[in-house]
Parts: C-alpha cells; structure tokens; sequence
C-alpha cells in the first residue's frame, strides 16, 4: 500500500486536474442577519475566462496549507508533548492495567460506553479537534486488550461522525445551518433524538463485529504487517498505581474536564486547549520529580514523534485549498444543486443528501459548507416540497457521516497519523460502515418526508 502522504499528494494531482477540466465560477455573497457570509441563490456566473493554475502549485500550495491549518498542527504536536510526558511517569499505563483487569473480559462494554460518549459530546458541544488527544491513550488500551489500532480509531470516529451527524444541538453546524434556513435554534430535536439509537447501533455493530473477528483470529486484523510507533502496556508489565500516578491521574482528569468546562461555558478553542496541554505537561513534569530538564527533553520527543501526523494535516488541507484557488468549488455546488428542483420530495431529499455528502470532500469544514450549501438547498427544497428542517438534516448526514472516510478533514487525517493507521486500511474499514449509514440515513430522510418532519 502507498504511504498515506503519497495518497494525498495523489489526491492533491486530481484536484490540479479538476481546476482545469472544470470551469470557474462563483456566487454573489451577502452578510445576513446574523452575520454570516452566505450565498446568493440565483446568482451564480461562470469566469469569463478560464485562469488555469501552475503545476508548480502543488509544491506551492503545501506550505500555504500549513500555515492555514497551523492551528490544528501546533495542537498535536503540543498534545504529543504532553502526552509523552505523563507517559513517561507510568499512570496512564497503570491507569489502563486497572482498565484491562476489570474489563480485559468484557471488552464490548467498554467499547460500547466510550463510542456513546463520543457520539454525545460531537452531538451536543461540537467536540472535533479535541478528540486528538484520546488517540494515543485509546490506541495504547485497545492493544493491551489483544485489539488493533483500527478498534480503537473506529471507535473514537464512528462515534465523532455519528454524533456530528445526528446532532441535536452541536452550535458550529446544525445551529448555522438552521440559522441560515430561518428556521429556530434546536428546533426539531426530538426527531433527530428518535434516530440517534439507530445510528448508533449500526456503528458500534459494525466496529464489534471487526472486533470478534481479529480476536479470534489476529492475523484478520487490517493492521496486519503494518508496524505501529504507538507504545502500549503488556498484561504481564503494568506499573504499580502508587499515590504519586494517582495524583497525576488527578490532575490529569481535572485538566480534561476543564477542556470540556472551556470548550461549553467560554468558547475555548484550538489556542486555549493547546495552552491547557502546554500546562499540564509542566505540571506533570513537576510532581514526577524529573524537573524542567527532563521534562522538556521528554516533551520535545513526543512532540517530534508526531511530525509525520503535522505533514497529513497540511497535505489534507492542501487539497481544498487547490480547488478554492482554481474557483471550483462554486461550480460543483451549483452543477450538483440544479437538478433536484425538476424532482418530487422523496427523490429530492435523498438527492441532497449525496449532494451534501459529495461536497464535503471539497470543503471539509461544517460550518463552511453550510455557509455555501444551504442558501441554495432551503430554497430548492420550498420548490419540491421538502421543508427547511429536511434540508437541515440532510446536510448534518451529508457533513457528519462523512466526516468518517474523506481524506480531506484534517481531524480524521491527524488522528490516524497519531494512531499509526494507513489511510488505505481505514479506508477498507469504514468503506462498508459508510455504504449502511447511507442507505439508514436515506432511509431516514423519506420518513422524514413522510411525516411531514417540520
């Protein structure tokens, strides 16, 4: 299999190819009530001449992406940091002994709980970014328990893309994208509360039904042949929990809740939870006794150790970047709008739903993609009969749910860079899981249709 960075660089070619084949345009842009550069339907026009972009914009475009992505960069590399340095004191892989002894039998409960959380947490306060730091640890605890890497990837991410998708509060999209369809915030919830369980039946499913089958037979594993920098602790090896790890434990546990207290009650983001990480490995670095020198020789390692995890950030995020300097982007979204006004409701509804699904590929970020998508969907919808909150959930699938396999969201492609996991393995993984999402959600979009989901 090519190495991930080759895939995106493949990927960054296609893209190039794009921007000549497809002709540029773009949409008139207004400031709306609440203050939301959106789209103006209707006035989409077509470059009058076609600019085509230098091949060297593949060399070109990568530090560029790096620079714009530094944000989500400088995080995992200071979360490497930290989470090396706790590491190095031995509670996290105690704290994971005493998890392996009580469920090391009962490893689905266990699975099962964490991807309800994480579903949750995307569901309610938008939690992405912030996820990065669990890979490693849950990484380390699924291979303690005789798993793989892709156990415990797929059970941060299917939880992450369910809950983004199913979203019942979560402000960065399904409150934008109501916004911009007028319709109320958190409006129709109970719907989107009635399909939750479904959905998540369906992932966790599909992740313990990989999960039977690699513990039966480990060579199965997707992972297999693929070696893996990820340390984990060995059920004969585990540390003693003495009260100094429980301490750090402590301290560690406080620091996460205050990510969340941030993240809820004072809109912390990438700058705020990078400064808390940077705090605890100080912190931690202190009670372990190995002072400052140590603990910065022990930081700077786990932070080079994610290089390779920075670069599938940029590459990713060359990739849009590349179709925004070509003028595509607009294009695709109208060519892809356009004929669902000549369908009835049904049709239309699963029609935006892979229209939604599509266009993530190009732009990764929820928010941004609701800016450009649901001017044109609300009011396609009011032409065929499907109302606005249709329209809404379709875009949640469509964002959510992708989130999962497209190799252009920096998240995903940051978490399985800190996991060790091959695009390619992932994406035979999740490939199977996003073809039954589809169809449940298409599914889901008719009884919506049906019922008259308003």
């Amino acid at each position: 299999m090519p190495h991930t960075l080759v895939l995106m660089f493949g990927l960054m070619v296609v893209a190039l190819a794009v921007t000549w084949l497809v002709p540029s345009g773009s949409f008139e842009r207004e400031v709306n009530e609440f203050g939301q550069n959106v789209v103006v339907p209707g006035t989409f026009e077509q470059a009058a001449e076609k600019e085509y972009l230098n091949p060297l914009a593949l060399l070109t475009v990568v530090p560029r992406a790096m620079a714009d992505a530094q944000g989500i960069i400088f995080f995992v590399l200071i979360i490497g940091g930290a989470i090396r340095v706790i590491r190095d004191t031995g509670a996290i892989d105690a704290f994971l002994g005493g998890l392996i002894s009580r469920f090391g039998e009962r490893p689905n409960l266990l699975l099962m709980s964490m991807m309800f959380t994480f579903a949750m947490a995307s569901a309610t306060i938008g939690v992405a970014e912030e996820y990065i730091p669990f890979a490693i640890i849950l990484v380390s605890l699924c291979l303690a328990l005789r798993l793989d890497a892709i156990t415990a990837i797929g059970t941060l991410v299917v939880g992450y893309g369910i809950g983004y998708g199913i979203a019942f509060m979560n402000p960065f999209t399904l409150v934008i994208a109501q916004n911009i369809a007028g319709l109320q915030p958190l409006s129709g919830y109970e719907f989107r509360l009635a399909i939750a369980l479904p959905f998540l039946a369906v992932g966790f499913h599909h992740v313990w039904q990989y999960t039977r089958k690699i513990r039966r037979d480990p060579a199965a594993s997707l992972m297999a042949g693929v070696e893996s920098d990820v340390e984990h602790t060995a059920l004969d090896d585990v540390p003693e929990l003495t009260s100094r790890r429980i301490y750090i434990l402590g301290v560690t546990g406080a620091a996460l809740a205050g990510l969340i207290i941030g993240i809820a009650q004072f809109g912390w983001y990438l700058v705020e939870l990078g400064a808390l990480f940077l705090g605890l490995a100080i912190v931690i670095g202190l009670m372990s006794g190995e002072g400052l020198n140590r603990t910065a020789i022990v930081f700077g390692k786990g932070a080079a150790e994610l290089t390779s995890t920075a670069l599938l950030i940029g590459f990713a995020r060359s990739i849009a970047l590349i179709l925004e300097d070509g003028m595509v982007l607009d294009t695709v979204v109208q060519a892809a709008a356009a004929p669902i006004a000549g369908f009835g409701a049904e049709v239309g509804a699963v029609g935006m739903l892979f229209i939604q699904s599509a266009l993530n590929f190009f732009i990764p970020s929820g928010s941004g993609q609701a800016f450009v998508a649901m001017p044109l969907m609300a009011p396609i919808g009011d032409l065929v009969g499907i109302s606005r909150q249709i329209a809404v959930l379709a875009y949640q699938f469509g964002d959510g749910l992708m989130n999962m396999i497209v190799p252009t969201n920096p998240v995903l492609m940051g978490i399985l860079g800190l996991a060790g996991i091959p695009y390619a393995r992932w994406f035979r993984f999740i490939g199977p899981l996003m073809l039954k999402l589809l169809v449940l959600a298409a599914i889901v979009l008719l009884i919506a249709v049906w019922i008259g989901y308003q």
